[in-house]
């Protein structure tokens, strides 16, 4: 008979309970040691929050992330990373924000192989550190960009310097002006060029009385050769260069902007290089047209790159020149038809039209708050430039994310997260959905994050989720405010999920990106200060921590017994596997690159799937827009939204050969 109220019956010890059991033991022995409880506190949740996150039921809901202590002699400051067409994974130094680097020329770039965790230091021919990258049709990584010079911070700056525009007006003659050249003013007042400058003959029109020269010219940073504010002259003034023979100096001279001793910016380089995941070494190609420190690179449907915005060579921001990079002919070509003021790194892609454009508002940094920050379409054959309107928090958009959600198909965007200009405190977790295919287009409100977030890291998943992770609330993490959260984006139904929280704090100079396995890689991240307290200097991390998704741990995974090499557009091809029954889609995903919050290259297309003798066929869409040629990771997803793990292939012309 069932016991009476007087007589409770008796009951199995709780979790709880269980628990708090152990927590006396613990302190007693505690106690009996003479060691401090909280430690041993602290070692006890710890303890349980290990049992939990690597449980089979929270990691089949969650994921898991694991660091990886990268061996000491292979360990970089990664400012940028891109999966290569050989599965490996590049992450770029160059001087890894480190000035002593760059001053030795200590320039490096790290090859990963996720698959084994063999590492590779790879020299770097110029420093990268703050280009842009995008990957080619071929399968070369494109590198444009990068250091000329670090800033120099106010009250640091001991010589005055400036912008210098240097002119030829000799229509026969090109010059070249070594670095060290020094231009004297009109009092004497000596300045010595930074960098060498190349002038071109000037041009000449007309005949007679009717000729018209126009001077070549190229601007140059100079210093005073002697410090102190005696050489600050806040006028613009001609100057003449010194060394030269009097019929040369009439023709070759040079119009300085004021000489200050304000803050002084970083500078950008012209350079470009690729790097071939073939023989895993660097090439120079041409120099761009312009200098550029912070540029976006971002591939188009035809296989060339639209090359934007940045810092130029004397560290201001471009005012919207814009050049294209043909990787036939390894060339850049100024478009001088396309002038549009960007912030630097602006979040670009191309759209479903060949040759529109979208600017999500999403950027990483320099330039003034009230240009260049609105959201909008831009035609690449006219030059128009079309607002979209709805945006939430429009004026915190710089260090936001932003990213294609599903499949590319659907033309559907997300910007995430962002704050204020600068060094502001200020952090939004807003997301926002842009649909490209409504007659009107439009921002609308989606789902909000827990905390406000920039530096946000987006991954495309082959399950067409997208996963959120890091960032910080407030500038670099300062206050010690770095997100150790993570989330999934479910695009088909709106809802933000849980995922597993990663063990390291990402922030500026930050990237992730999705590998052949399924996995999630993310690195770098560059804190201002290492504490609360904004007293510590910050510590580049140099840990790698990947995450894998839930589908990860729901048993067996479908397999792709082969692939095509190259899928064509509008073609369907056969993908031999043994679980044709189970599958249930198809996607193409992009070799992606990142940095700074922007990865313009990443994008998932899905696929048409059907039967096929011994496996699948699927067939890639006929429009060039959805699928830029190069190199893509393809996957099988079975009926339980588990991918397998991916083939390398080429969509388009260009496919290099890939050792077995």
């Amino acid at each position: 008979m069932p016991p009476s109220p007087q007589e409770p019956a008796p009951v199995r010890p709780s979790n709880s309970r269980r628990v708090r059991q152990v927590v006396l033991v613990v302190v007693a022995a505690v106690v009996l040691l003479g060691v401090n409880v909280p430690p041993a506190w602290s070692y006890l949740s710890e303890w349980r929050h290990e049992q939990l996150i690597n449980s089979p039921d929270y990691v089949r809901q969650y994921g898991h992330w694991d660091v990886v202590d990268v061996p000491e002699e292979s360990r970089v400051n990664a400012i940028h990373a891109a999966l290569l067409s050989s599965g490996k994974v590049l992450l770029i130094a160059g001087s890894g924000n480190k000035e002593d680097m760059f001053a030795t020329r200590a320039l490096k770039s790290l090859l990963y192989d996720p698959a084994t965790g063999a590492t590779r230091m790879i020299p770097v021919p110029d420093d990268m550190f703050c280009g842009g990258q995008t990957t080619l049709p071929d399968g070369r990584l494109l590198v444009a960009g990068g250091t000329q010079r670090y800033e120099k911070l106010d009250g640091a700056v001991t010589n005055a310097a400036g912008a210098m525009t240097v002119k030829n007006e000799d229509p026969n003659v090109p010059r070249v002006l070594p670095a060290g050249t020094v231009f004297v003013g009109p009092t004497g007042l000596r300045y010595r060029a930074t960098q060498e400058v190349r002038l071109d003959p000037a041009q000449k029109t007309g005949q007679g009385r009717r000729t018209t020269v126009t001077a070549s010219e190229e601007q140059v940073f100079v210093e005073a050769v002697d410090p102190g504010p005696a050489a600050v002259v806040p006028n613009p003034e001609k100057y003449q260069v010194e060394g030269l023979p009097p019929d040369v100096a009439r023709n070759v001279y040079g119009q300085g902007q004021a000489m200050t001793l304000r803050k002084q910016d970083y500078q950008g380089t012209d350079q470009a290089y690729t790097f071939d995941p073939v023989s895993e070494s660097w090439s120079r190609v041409s120099d761009m047209e312009f200098h550029r420190w912070y540029a976006t690179l971002t591939p188009m449907s035809d296989g060339r790159v639209l090359t934007t915005a940045g810092l130029d060579g004397v560290g201001e921001v471009l005012a919207g020149q814009t050049e294209v990079f043909d990787p036939t002919t390894n060339a850049f070509t100024e478009r001088q038809d396309l002038q549009h003021y960007f912030p630097t790194y602006p979040a670009i892609f191309e759209t479903a039209r060949a040759g529109r454009m979208v600017y999500t508002g999403a950027n990483a940094g320099y330039g003034p708050a009230d240009q260049g920050r609105e959201p909008g379409f831009w035609d690449l054959d006219t030059g128009a430039f079309t607002a979209i309107p709805g945006l939430r928090d429009p004026d915190l958009l710089e260090t936001a994310g932003s990213a294609f959600i599903g499949p590319v198909n659907d033309q559907e965007m997300a910007v995430v997260g962002g704050g204020g200009v600068g060094e502001s405190p200020r952090s939004t977790g807003r997301i926002d959905y842009l649909d490209l295919t409504d007659p009107a287009p439009h921002f609308t409100p989606g789902p909000v994050l827990p905390e406000g977030v920039r530096y946000p890291n987006l991954v495309d998943l082959p399950d067409d989720t997208l996963l959120i992770s890091g960032g910080s609330r407030d500038y670099r993490g300062k206050g010690g405010t770095n997100n150790h959260i993570a989330r999934l984006l479910h695009p088909d139904t709106g809802a933000l999920t849980p995922a597993a929280d990663p063990a390291v704090g990402r922030d500026y100079h930050t990237e992730a990106l999705l590998l052949p396995d399924g996995r999630v890689l993310t690195a770098g991240s560059d804190p201002l200060f290492d504490d609360e307290q904004n007293l510590v200097p910050g510590t580049f991390e140099q840990r790698i921590e990947i995450y894998s998704p839930p589908y990860l741990f729901r048993g067996a995974r479908p397999t792709i017994t082969a692939a095509p090499p190259t899928l064509a557009r509008d073609q369907t091809a056969t993908v031999p596997t043994p679980d044709a029954g189970h599958v249930r889609a198809a996607r193409l995903i992009k070799a992606s690159t990142a940095t700074h919050v922007t990865t313009t290259d990443m994008r998932s297309v899905a696929l048409d799937v059907g039967p096929a003798a011994g496996g699948v066929s699927v067939h890639v869409p006929e429009n060039p827009a959805l699928t830029p040629p190069g190199p893509y990771m393809l996957f099988l997803v079975d009926d339980r939204g588990v991918p397998s793990e991916a083939r390398m292939v080429t969509v388009g012309p260009g496919r290099r050969a890939l050792p077995d």
